[in-house]
């Protein structure tokens, strides 16, 4: 028996009309950095990591609508958000692996969303980390270029503080995967993976940390790094995946730590919030 999450997310319209129907929302108030400050929302510098700058219009079009404060989709996100917290203090745990059955059905955005969302929480830090070591789709829908990620410090013993990334949101860092390797199955299975992933479990309590994996039925990514995360998110696509494909994925990790699923791109009113967590 497992906790399922259920999101359903509309259709996030791309383009400049994205971003002016966001900064034309009434009565939204972003806070600034001295409101955050007087609320308790203690954001750390990035002195030693490389800054990018996001492009919004770019955001927009990839449909990372986490960012944008007028964004509809953002209670859901905030929905699943408070999902996850709540599992993981009551179970204990910080890392959190995003899978899917198969490619396509929108793990990586999920992550980067989820990751948007817990960065604006005033109580943890984020660290975002692409997994995915032969796509290596997050810099591609972020943005930003950057030849050093995970391979080098799984390879060359790079030093992780030169591998992180600020995109310049608050509590938030990330970790590309660097140069494309086919042999990333031995790599996310092996002693100094664990290593790392148990350093970003017990360094900063107050940190979650998101992996971007490849899909489970897709290769043996997902198997080899399963057993090193404190629980697993399926996303699983509206009309696309299969319960035949569910179920496979389900036979082949390891049930206990699977917090739900994501029911991702399923068309709902835009005033609706569907996003519960249901008992399996």
């Amino acid at each position: 028996m497992f906790k399922k999450l259920k999101a359903l997310f509309g259709r996030f319209r791309k383009g400049k009309e994205t971003i002016e129907r966001i900064d034309a929302q009434q009565n939204v108030y972003v806070f600034t950095r001295e409101d955050k400050a007087k609320a308790g929302f203690a954001a750390p510098t990035y002195t030693q990591s490389r800054h990018v700058e996001l492009d919004r219009q770019l955001l927009a079009d990839n449909r990372c609508v986490s960012i944008f404060p007028g964004a509809q989709e953002n209670e859901q996100y905030k929905v699943l958000r408070t999902q996850i917290l709540h599992y993981a203090r009551e179970k204990g745990g910080n890392t959190i692996m995003i899978t899917s059955a198969q490619p396509g059905e929108g793990k990586t955005l999920t992550a980067i969303n989820l990751a948007f969302t817990f960065a604006k929480q005033f109580e943890q830090t984020v660290l975002l980390v692409d997994c995915d070591l032969r796509k290596q789709d997050i810099r591609k829908v972020l943005g930003f270029n950057n030849d050093k990620g995970l391979l080098d410090y799984l390879i060359d013993n790079e030093p992780l503080s030169d591998l992180m990334v600020w995109p310049g949101i608050d509590k938030l860092t990330l970790i590309s995967g660097g140069r494309i390797v086919e042999e990333s199955t031995e790599l996310l299975g092996s002693s100094r993976m664990k290593d790392l992933v148990r350093e970003m479990k017990t360094r900063y309590s107050d940190r979650f940390v998101f992996f971007d994996v490849p899909p489970v039925l897709a290769g043996a990514d997902a198997l080899a790094f399963a057993p090193l995360v404190d629980f697993i998110i399926i996303v699983v696509h509206a009309g696309t995946t299969t319960t035949n494909d569910v179920q496979k994925t389900l036979d082949l990790i390891p049930n206990e730590k699977v917090l739900g699923f994501v029911l991702n791109r399923h068309t709902i009113p835009s005033k609706s919030y569907s996003a519960k967590m249901q008992q399996h």
